[in-house]
């Protein structure tokens, strides 16, 4: 009999009412219902017409790339890429009415008429509320940390917990960062009846880098970062000192504003995918099955904001072309060089452990089409009197590899395969990387990164050599990561 939540329901009632000697065993039926309703939910969601269209569209876009859709590691990614697409983007269907209706309590303000406290003039700020949003230029997610203040007034405040939804409604939406400010600020503006409202927004983007310019410059890599504002009511005016107090309380977080993108600047293009000047031969069948995708979202592809998404998007996602070309290392062939250079009679020289830190690179992840990007690290043992692999060998196969639809574990491993042909096989790789996946899905883990090691040869079985290489890496956070 298929679990249904009225089903689940009507067998919870036959445990009766929660006392003190069966409280344990209703939480556990309890965890149940939810387990079942969630899966209910979910399988419902995989069946809607709007999710196999967007299944419908990734296949043609895995296609595009060269990928065969059977291959085990992206049988289940069009799921996936549908699933999170919705789920990112839910707050179409929230109504911000709904969750500030009933969240406004009563508070009373100072009686003695001077002065301003409580809710009547006291400033509230909630600070560092991390979010993120698909980016209505190119689709792909940015990062936001939203900061708010209001003034309460008409004796009574907000739920702090309902700022954050709020917030959370407007991001869970295609969007630009001046417009998801101003709408955030209206709707708080509207619904709480303030004397104003300020939100600042942090959000950071990540750069559109090519083979071509990343092998040239590593460090075309990281983030396009913005700082938006918007204010209404007694923040209105930008200049007014009630900013100065909040951007005080600002700073007591070392949280630093003082910087900021002015909402009526003639520059409304933060996107890099609209300074990115790589293009090539239109697509007319992945051009068609983004569009599609936006209308699945809710979204009207003929908005002006989304007219050139799609070609943006395939922009980023043609780097990621499965190519079968042979890998050339700046001019030398994989696997037919040799690429130490020996000075002298180095034969019976000391080997000692070199190290080449912080190659960056940029990757998409198969199981979810979303970007992941961070540094390598590669370790081998070379004797004395004989050339180290150039660096810029190295970032070339770093690069070849991070450029294709990939997972973390993989990359690491086909990293350490290719350098130990050219090491004599005695290499330790180290990959650091943040993932998108990790902030735009379900768990929403701001700040998290992951790293994988590979050893081969001597690295495998001397603790020593392994001990060595890693002391020499340096703090990710503080190496640009």
């Amino acid at each position: 009999m298929k679990a249904t939540p009225a089903l689940l329901e009507n067998e919870l009632k036959k445990f009766g009412p929660i006392r003190s000697n069966n409280i344990q065993v209703n939480k556990v039926c309890v965890g149940f219902v939810e387990f079942e309703v969630a899966s209910a939910v979910q399988k419902a969601i995989e069946g809607e017409p709007e999710t196999l269209v967007i299944k419908d569209a990734v296949k043609i876009l895995l296609q595009g790339l060269g990928e065969d859709i059977n291959r085990e590691g992206l049988l289940k990614t069009p799921l996936r890429v549908a699933k999170a697409l919705r789920e990112g983007t839910r707050g179409y269907k929230q109504n911000v009415k709904d969750i500030v209706q009933g969240a406004l309590f009563p508070e009373a303000g100072l009686e003695s008429g001077v002065g301003h406290a409580g809710g009547a003039g006291g400033l509230v700020i909630v600070r560092d509320l991390d979010f993120f949003s698909y980016c209505e230029s190119c689709l792909l997610p940015f990062q936001v940390k939203c900061h708010v203040c209001y003034v309460p007034s008409g004796q009574q405040v907000l739920g702090l917990s309902k700022v954050s939804r709020v917030a959370n409604v407007f991001a869970k939406r295609l969007q630009d960062p001046q417009r998801l400010a101003d709408e955030v600020c209206s709707a708080l503006q509207h619904g709480i009846m303030p004397t104003g409202v300020a939100v600042i927004l942090q959000c950071l983007h990540i750069h559109f880098p090519s083979f071509e310019s990343t092998c040239l410059d590593s460090n075309h890599l990281g983030w396009v970062k913005l700082l938006v504002t918007s204010g209404s009511g007694v923040f209105k005016n930008e200049k007014a000192d009630i900013w100065g107090d909040f951007l005080s309380l600002l700073k007591l977080r070392d949280i630093n504003v003082e910087s900021t993108h002015s909402r009526n600047s003639a520059d409304q293009c933060w996107c890099p995918s609209r300074s990115f000047s790589k293009t090539g031969p239109a697509n007319v069948g992945m051009n068609a099955a983004v569009a599609s995708i936006l209308r699945s979202l809710g979204e009207d592809t003929s908005r002006k904001e989304l007219v050139g998404t799609p070609t943006h998007f395939l922009k980023w996602l043609m780097n990621f072309k499965n190519s079968n070309l042979e890998m050339k290392l700046n001019g030398i062939v994989h696997g037919t060089i040799d690429p130490f250079k020996i000075s002298g009679d180095a034969s019976d020289n000391e080997e000692h452990v070199h190290s080449e830190l912080n190659l960056s690179f940029c990757s998409q992840c198969e199981h979810h089409i979303l970007p992941f990007h961070g540094v390598v690290h590669i370790g081998y043992f070379c004797a004395e009197g004989v050339n180290p692999i150039g660096k810029s060998h190295l970032q070339s196969i770093v690069h070849f590899y991070g450029f294709k639809l990939q997972v973390q574990e993989r990359l690491t491993r086909q990293i350490a395969e290719t350098v130990s042909l050219l090491s004599g096989g005695d290499v330790m790789v180290v990959v650091e990387a943040n993932h998108t996946c990790m902030i735009s899905r379900g768990i929403e883990k701001f700040g998290s990164n992951t790293a994988t090691i590979a050893v081969l040869g001597r690295f495998s079985t001397d603790p020593a050599a392994r001990a060595l290489f890693l002391e020499r890496i340096p703090n990710y956070s503080s190496s640009g990561g």
